[in-house]
């Protein structure tokens, strides 16, 4: 027997794509066929050329007992197959992307010789040119194909990805004119125009407003064609809405060129006008957001929203995928695709911040999920002064796309055409398979980081080859030129013509007195008023018609029947049904599950995220449960009417910023669902300062947005140590002013209930922040009864009923869990003669109300502020600021510390008990004495 009859019983092209499929994906294989590949590259990396299969014992493909060797011919087709997977994995290192700089060099190269090939190869003809669809192909031509692929103006990395249906998708998208655009001569004008507008639009400003910033795109101004390009091709394929997040740089020419946004209002924003409306403050112009309605070329319209942006980095990619899925989930729920998040990124950025891969890692997950996000990179190779080489490890600014397996294209932005044709890669590819994808558009930045600044301080050898750089405008139109496509003369006609109609614009802006900032996403807030720090007192009617909310507590006090909990979860169910339908008295979870179901039996959403908000950190709330064997998920909150309603609540990844950011996007799109993002303990929030500072507390004043987003932050002295005790409260109420947000530390499940009713019976909406307990979750006495939720409202402060006013020396003024440590004090030294007052609301303070309670207790002559923080955290500074009459308070409270509260339990409960004695006892006074040092305080 011919011993290659077995491998040559088959054509040379069908091991040949055998082959390739193992390359892609071993497991797909056959098991004896991966065995045999195996073997074979086991064999070429010890000998590419004379590798004999029987010589190998494991990895040998047999027929009849006989081991069988690879004729020459077939190993030489093997070998151009590795040769062709090296350009899909490594070809993007060698590609001609960068206008201007020369690129790092990298080995091994794609020299043929690294594939045990060789020049007297290169016209023999291989089957292996069918799996790059060019059929049997010379190795020159298949060499010259693939450099066109993958060598060229993109450099595509994809063949990370662990899926072969999306592996091979791509492979037949690039294979199709080698990766080159075949766009018809409409198509190419309209990119000339579009590269026109970018470039006249930023030379316009620049001899319109010397020396002001704008942050540029001159470099990079490829994005508008690009961007262009996804909304005409999106309106194709059934996109309706645009969410987009960018920083600075270039966002002046998006929201004019793309959005829409008339050139007269950004100059008036140039001019520094005031702002026509009062109620605001307003904020830099390359900040603020936009929304608009555009006509697509084929007469589609789509909404366009670009989001505000802080100054912080990349902080707008989170709001950006919180406003997708808000708008996803209320108008098409059946359908994410039809509503598409780009976010615009800077390379330094997203290399640098670790914001952008905790947005990565919520592509996939339940809570957060978009369909798939486009990112594109304006990749000007430095950061404000900062080389690439300084700025990350990684070898490129995307790597962080591979986290998700997502392809990245890396693009030449001075070659418009390549830059669209990714661009519309990345579209059809989110479309299809619904993930992320990123676009590295690697480009320059023509002035410093803005333009009063010298970029050639820090990179002048870099800024002398950009200052003889043509820009991409005129790279391209040279192009056209040379095609026939256009004649010498067009552009500059198109740059006059649009140049003019600027200079109309600039003419009609300065008529005009002042600048008017026109609402971001005003559609989605329809009905909803702005509201002063007066208004946000008004009284709220917030009761429940207590036959409703008994139909309610029955829903979620019975389980399903047929299917078996653990018994603890039976128990907990069957104590609420006491709970409610027995004892009257009704503990923190139940109070606040019969606010979300109440809510939701009157058309609100319900939406809750966080580190293990399911069950709640503190076991208490269990929304969701989970039937012992199957696990499968059972929400009673949402059962309970048909018309009610929808009920989410997810864990999410362990994540703060980014799930904050996220929540607040969510909510600022979907002002009709109670939208809340509850900390595991409340200084977890820490993680999360940016969004708090640069939106939560501040986005009203600089942006006219309205937010409803409400903070759960567990909070109280415990024994937890320093980190789990404080929420830090003293921050949130430092960012407090005039009107931007509640605060609030309740004490009661009614207080809960009410609170949260209030937050979407009201025609505004405002942050709010609530500090919420974790020892008052099961305290006997922190418990409402049925009619205090059915017929209550929420009370800002909450007077003491068990004195006589007239019997009171000592007025106390507490928050939250504290009251029940100075209560528990109280009756123990039967001290009728203390009054315990509970401010609930901390902003707005309820100034008028406290007033009135200190006249009622007209005879006492010691009023204390008690508070279980040290005194340089808590509400005390707060209370100075907002509420003059307590400088002649009476400070109860921690020393100053450095940390929120000690490590060891016993110093701890020392301490909380020092300030409790104190409260009552005012010549126990530990603030006065000197700091102890640890022997002192040990003994005392």
């Amino acid at each position: 027997m011919d011993k290659y009859s077995f491998l040559n019983a088959a054509h040379t092209a069908f091991f040949a794509d055998l082959y390739d499929k193992y390359l892609k994906a071993p497991d797909s294989v056959e098991p004896s066929w991966r065995a045999f590949f195996q073997g074979f590259d086991f064999g070429s990396e010890l000998a590419l050329e004379d590798f004999d299969v029987s010589e190998l014992v494991n990895g040998s493909v047999s027929q009849n007992g006989q081991a069988v060797e690879v004729p020459n011919s077939l190993q030489k087709e093997f070998q151009v197959i590795r040769l062709i997977d090296g350009y899909r994995s490594r070809g993007h290192l060698f590609t001609k992307t960068n206008p201007v700089r020369e690129r790092r060099k990298y080995e091994p190269t794609l020299e043929i010789e690294n594939f045990g090939l060789s020049q007297s190869d290169m016209s023999t003809v291989f089957n292996a040119g069918e799996i790059i669809g060019i059929g049997a192909s010379t190795l020159a031509d298949i060499i010259d194909h693939l450099q066109r692929i993958y060598c060229d103006a993109i450099g595509v990395e994809y063949m990370y990805i662990r899926n072969p249906e999306r592996i091979e998708w791509i492979q037949q998208w690039l294979n199709v004119n080698d990766n080159h655009p075949k766009f018809d001569v409409e198509h190419k004008k309209r990119i000339l125009k579009k590269l026109n507008q970018a470039v006249s639009f930023e030379g316009f400003l620049h001899t319109k407003y010397v020396g002001q910033k704008r942050f540029s795109l001159e470099g990079n101004e490829s994005l508008i064609p690009a961007l262009d390009a996804v909304v005409e091709r999106a309106a194709e394929l059934g996109v309706e809405q645009f969410v987009m997040g960018m920083a600075h740089r270039g966002r002046l020419n998006v929201l004019t060129n793309i959005f829409g946004k008339a050139a007269k209002d950004i100059f008036s924003e140039f001019d520094g006008k005031d702002y026509e409306q009062e109620i605001f403050d307003g904020d830099v112009k390359y900040h603020l957001g936009w929304t608009s309605e555009r006509k697509t070329d084929n007469g589609r319209r789509i909404k366009m929203n670009i989001a505000p942006n802080p100054s912080h980095l990349e902080t707008v990619g989170a709001v950006v995928e919180g406003i997708t899925r808000a708008k996803q989930d209320t108008h098409f729920p059946e359908d994410f695709s039809k509503v598409l998040p780009i976010v615009v990124h800077g390379d330094a950025a997203i290399a640098g911040q670790g914001l952008v891969y905790e947005v990565v890692q919520m592509a996939t997950l339940d809570g957060y999920k978009t369909n798939g996000t486009i990112h594109i990179v304006v990749n000007n190779q430095i950061g404000f002064t900062t080389n690439y080489l300084d700025a990350r490890t990684s070898t490129y600014c995307t790597d962080v796309g591979k986290v998700t397996l997502s392809p990245v294209l890396h693009v030449n932005a001075d070659d418009a055409e390549a830059v669209v044709h990714a661009s519309l890669f990345a579209l059809e590819y989110r479309m299809r398979y619904n993930r992320d994808v990123f676009l590295d558009l690697l480009g320059y930045r023509k002035y410093g980081h803005n333009e009063g600044d010298e970029p050639r301080f820090t990179q002048p050898k870099l800024y002398k080859a950009i200052a003889k750089h043509s820009n991409p405008r005129d790279i391209y139109a040279e192009k056209l030129i040379q095609e026939g496509v256009i004649e010498e003369g067009y552009v500059k006609k198109l740059e006059e013509e649009y140049k003019a109609s600027l200079e109309e614009e600039l003419e009609d802006s300065r008529k005009e007195d002042k600048t008017k900032i026109t609402p971001f996403m005003a559609d989605e807030w329809k009905g909803f008023s702005n509201v002063r720090e007066w208004e946000m007192m008004d009284k709220v009617d917030t009761s429940f018609e207590e036959s409703k909310l008994t139909e309610i507590a029955k829903v979620i006090t019975e389980l399903p029947e047929g299917k078996k909990f653990l018994r603890k979860v039976e128990k907990l169910v069957r104590d609420r049904k006491k709970m409610y339908f027995e004892t009257q008295t009704l503990d923190w979870a139940m109070g606040e599950l019969l606010a979300y179901g109440t809510l939701l039996s009157e058309g609100y959403g319900v939406r809750m995220s966080g580190q293990d908000v399911e069950r709640g950190t503190f076991s208490h709330r269990h929304a969701v449960m989970k039937v012992e064997e199957s696990e499968e998920e059972v929400m009673l909150l949402n059962h309970i009417s048909e018309d009610q309603g929808k009920f989410q609540i997810y864990n999410s990844l362990l994540s703060e910023y980014g799930v904050v950011g996220f929540d607040y996007g969510y909510a600022m799109a979907s002002p009709n669902t109670l939208t809340i993002w509850e900390a595991q303990f409340g200084d977890f929030s820490n993680g999360a300062q940016i969004m708090i500072d640069q939106y939560i507390s501040a986005a009203e004043d600089k942006w006219k947005l309205q937010n409803g987003l409400v903070m759960l932050l567990p909070h109280g002295y415990e024994g937890q140590g320093a980190e789990h005790s404080s929420a830090r409260m003293e921050r949130y109420l430092q960012l407090c002013a005039r009107d931007n947000m509640y605060i609030a530390d309740v004490s009661t499940p009614a207080q809960m209930f009410h609170i949260l009713r209030r937050q979407m019976k009201v025609n505004f909406r405002k942050p709010l922040i609530i500090f919420t307990p974790k020892s008052l979750l099961r305290h006997p006495k922190a418990v409402s009864s049925v009619d205090e939720l059915a017929n209550g409202s929420f009370q800002e402060v909450i007077d003491d009923t068990n004195v006589k006013a007239k019997e009171v020396k000592t007025l106390v003024f507490c928050t939250g869990k504290f009251y029940y440590d100075l209560l528990a004090a109280k009756e123990e030294h039967s001290r009728n003669d203390v009054a315990l007052v509970r401010v609930e609301q901390l902003f707005p303070l309820p100034t008028e109300q406290m007033k009135e309670i200190i006249s009622k207790y007209e005879n006492a002559d010691d009023i204390v502020w008690a508070q279980e923080e040290p005194r340089n955290m808590g509400a005390w500074s707060h209370l100075m600021m907002h509420f003059p009459e307590s400088q002649q308070f009476r400070v109860a409270s921690r020393r100053f510390y450095a940390s929120p509260a000690a490590g060891s339990a016993v110093r701890s409960k020392m301490r909380h008990q020092q300030v409790i004695d104190y409260v009552f006892d005012k010549s126990k006074d530990n603030m006065s004495k000197p700091t102890p040092k640890p022997k002192e305080e040990a003994k005392a």
